[in-house]
């Protein structure tokens, strides 16, 4: 399916603007379209708390990483600093996503 991309003009989309395309697409309300959005959010943040990995066929998987705890400086006093291990999200597009986006190199 492709969308007519109403905000061509805009190197990046808000999520208000995201909603607005969306409902214009689908001839829905946007307090409707915030609402699947908001949970669409909100289910996938509750499920990479939990470490699963959320997976979207041929969009891509949203999982999270272990980052192993390091020593940085301070750029402006070039004192050390001490950065805790977290957990950190990360995305890996899918081959749908990889081709709509750079056509010619995808294999």
């Amino acid at each position: 399916m492709s969308v007519t991309n109403t905000l061509a003009s805009q190197s990046k989309i808000t999520k208000k603007n995201l909603v607005k395309e969306i409902a214009d697409h689908l001839h829905m309300s946007q307090s409707d379209v915030e609402k699947v959005l908001d949970s669409f959010i909100d289910i996938t943040s509750d499920h990479l708390q939990q470490r699963h990995d959320v997976r979207l066929t041929g969009f891509g998987i949203f999982s999270t990483r272990d980052r192993k705890a390091s020593t940085a400086r301070n750029p402006a006093t070039g004192a050390e600093i001490h950065v805790q291990a977290s957990v950190v999200p990360t995305f890996r597009p899918g081959s749908q996503l990889r081709e709509k986006i750079n056509p010619a190199t995808v294999g």
